[in-house]
């Protein structure tokens, strides 16, 4: 008896030492597994690196942080406001993190502190590049370091506002932009790439543009020369809240159009996108993510490693939601974002359109930002930055011969150089800029009093155009929005912000205030979104704050933005007896070509013909 236990006791054994182990099913390997597809990294500023990397305690808990939210890649930053981290220190750590599994890249945040360079004169913590001092110290920390990195990349502070003498002397008569671009693409090169090339000649170099993109040329970024100097261009998507001032009232969906815009600018070379923890509650935290994904990044670089120590709400989400961003990401690469064509040339000034397309999108209308004009487009959209482009007006002509349909704003027709010719083709007069608010508007013939003002551009004198939406200003009735006699040309009579409404409260970058543009009676809304949609074969019934973004393979994907819950409408040609809700993985019934839905409050949706 004790003869057959032993010997069972023995089969069991080596049974069990060979039996295949099966392999973790953790959010880490699953990471692991997605990476051609998607990945998620994170940044580590300099003094992260210095107080949490310094001790194999500190390299040990990042390596468990990392894995435990699916991060595969960090950055270490070399650089930051005056603290240089030590190379030693740098080559430990990089050595370390690579040793268990995760791609290391450099990095550097060109933020003036201590002996390093000079604080420029201005509103902002930005460096005087002009001098000679800002120009040899970071020339001197690329030497430094480059050796270490195969890849490195640059925080966005590589910019200007500098006003002093020594600035102005080097300005001579250019404008502030020109010499501010001019100089910023110098830099770029004899200050960061070729300083980095002579210690490490295959370095990767990638710039990384932050977020405020209808203000890049006025502060040195030089958004057509840039994408030719480095090998890659990394976006930033940090819109944070969109109800709070702290950062600016950013609307979630700026970071899908400066992602889209600058990859239409960088071509193969745009890369990932960039976001941070910056006052976000967990739900703008994992809005951003989703909307960097749907502008066609298949890397999220989470700004910075300090807030994993600390703990944020958002990682949650980011850990739950991972999958889903992980097919999403997969599905872009393929049947990217389709909508509306709204042109923005590079080094393109606003006027009072300042980020309009930003908010254009949260009517529910998916526009895609393009920097080339879009000659074969069947609808498009002009504002005020597309009258920059000094062909504009023959372009513009040949797209009307050809029957597109185009949505033009009262501040583009207004600076336009063409004697007043397209102010007659969507006839009206041509318009003089003369900013405007609406207490109240017109809607089936009754004065609606609005909850916040309606901002409009200018007074618009109608000839032979006809008057879709109507406001109203000190008495007297202001078209908003109007249509040609051919119904071929609509101008939006709509203002946003301007160089003056950003001095008004001290702003630089960001929006300054909340508008009254999103604050729209739905039936407003519905109006504005049918003129832009109509040629998208969708339509959508729904309050604003919302953005719909179909994909070319027939998907469409709506976000709620609302602090509310919302019913919609949703219709189509195509449409099917049954769609698939992707995140919810579940069939969806719809009614003879139409989707009826309740939106939880904050919440997104990915419509699929039926699985």
């Amino acid at each position: 008896m004790k003869n057959i236990l032993f010997t069972s006791l023995i089969i069991l054994v080596l049974y069990s030492c060979n039996e295949p182990i099966k392999s973790i099913d953790d959010l880490s390997s699953f990471a692991t597994s997605q990476q051609e597809d998607f990945k998620v990294s994170v940044y580590a500023t300099a003094h992260s690196v210095n107080n949490y990397f310094s001790t194999e305690a500190g390299r040990r808990e990042a390596v468990s942080l990392m894995r435990a939210n699916g991060i595969t890649k960090i950055y270490l930053e070399v650089y930051r406001g005056g603290l240089e981290v030590s190379k030693d220190l740098l080559k430990l750590t990089k050595k370390y993190f690579e040793k268990n599994g995760f791609d290391v890249t450099g990095a550097i945040a060109t933020v003036p502190g201590k002996n390093y360079g000079l604080r420029q004169e201005g509103t902002l913590g930005w460096f005087n590049w002009q001098n000679k001092k800002t120009q040899n110290d970071m020339k001197q920390v690329m030497i430094n370091t480059a050796s270490i990195f195969d890849t490195f990349i640059i925080d966005d502070f590589l910019c200007t506002g500098d006003i002093s003498d020594e600035s102005r002397e080097a300005k001579g008569k250019k404008t502030w932009p020109d010499y501010r671009r001019e100089l910023m693409i110098n830099i770029a090169s004899k200050v960061f790439i070729d300083p980095a090339r002579s210690v490490n000649p295959d370095i990767h170099m990638i710039i990384k543009y932050p977020q405020w993109y209808d203000r890049f040329h006025l502060f040195g970024y030089d958004v057509e020369s840039g994408p030719n100097l480095f090998d890659e261009v990394w976006v930033g998507t940090e819109t944070r809240g969109q109800y709070t001032q702290r950062y600016g009232f950013v609307q979630p969906y700026e970071g899908f159009v400066n992602y889209r815009w600058i990859a239409s600018l960088s071509g193969n070379k745009i890369g990932g996108a960039w976001f941070d923890h910056g006052d976000c509650d967990d739900l703008d935290f994992i809005e951003q993510a989703y909307q960097s994904v749907l502008a066609g990044a298949s890397e999220l670089v989470l700004f910075n490693y300090g807030n994993f120590i600390n703990g944020h709400k958002g990682h949650h989400n980011l850990r739950m939601e991972f999958e889903n961003l992980s097919l999403l990401a997969k599905t872009i690469k393929n049947s990217p974002v389709i909508g509306l064509s709204a042109y923005k040339p590079p080094q393109s000034d606003a006027g009072g359109d300042l980020y309009i397309m930003d908010y254009i999108g949260m009517l529910g209308i998916p526009l895609i930002p393009v920097s080339s004009y879009p000659e074969n487009a069947q609808s498009l959209f002009l504002p005020t930055q597309a009258a920059s482009d000094p062909t504009i007006v023959s372009k513009v002509e040949a797209s009307i011969k050809r029957g597109a349909r185009i949505i033009m704003t009262s501040g583009f027709l207004a600076k336009v150089k063409d004697d007043g010719i397209l102010s007659r083709k969507a006839g009206i007069s041509k318009p003089i800029v003369k900013p405007l608010s609406a207490e109240s508007i017109i809607i089936d013939g009754s004065i609606k009093i609005l909850e916040r003002t309606l901002d409009l551009e200018t007074e618009i004198e109608i000839q032979d155009a006809t008057k879709i939406l109507t406001a109203m200003v000190n008495g007297n009735a202001v078209p908003f929005l109007t249509r040609s006699k051919n119904e071929q040309i609509f101008v939006l009579n709509s203002h946003t912000f301007s160089d003056e409404d950003f001095e008004a409260v001290g702003e630089v970058l960001l929006s300054p205030r909340l508008l009254g543009l999103l604050d729209l009676p739905e039936s407003w809304v519905g109006t504005v979104r049918g003129v832009f949609n109509v040629n998208l074969n969708i339509q959508l019934d729904a309050p604003s704050r919302i953005t719909m973004q179909p994909l070319k393979n027939g998907d469409i994907i709506i976000h709620n933005y609302n602090k509310e819950k919302i019913d919609l409408v949703l219709r189509s040609g195509d449409f099917e007896s049954v769609l698939y809700s992707t995140f919810e993985r579940q069939n969806i019934i719809s009614d003879n070509k139409a989707l009826s839905i309740q939106m939880k409050p904050r919440s997104r949706i990915w419509l699929q013909k039926n699985k």
